[in-house]
């Protein structure tokens, strides 16, 4: 019998190409939308992640992060 045809290894997952340009499209909205600037207050981090996961809502919708999180 033939084992590993057809499944997956066990570990690492990879990121595709369609997260590895959501990602960038989310570093440059949020870039200009000015969320990453000064990381060294937790906050400011906080809301620059978030911008940039959820950078749809940005970009599309006008959500106020800086507003959201305090």
């Amino acid at each position: 019998m033939i084992r590993g045809i057809g499944r997956r290894k066990m570990g690492r997952r990879r990121i595709g190409l369609f997260g590895i340009i959501y990602l960038a499209v989310g570093v440059l909205v949020a870039s200009t939308h000015g969320y990453l600037v000064a990381w060294n207050v937790p906050a400011n981090f906080l809301k620059g992640l978030v911008a940039i996961v959820l950078w749809p809502l940005v970009a599309l919708f006008g959500v106020d992060f800086h507003a959201l999180i305090a």
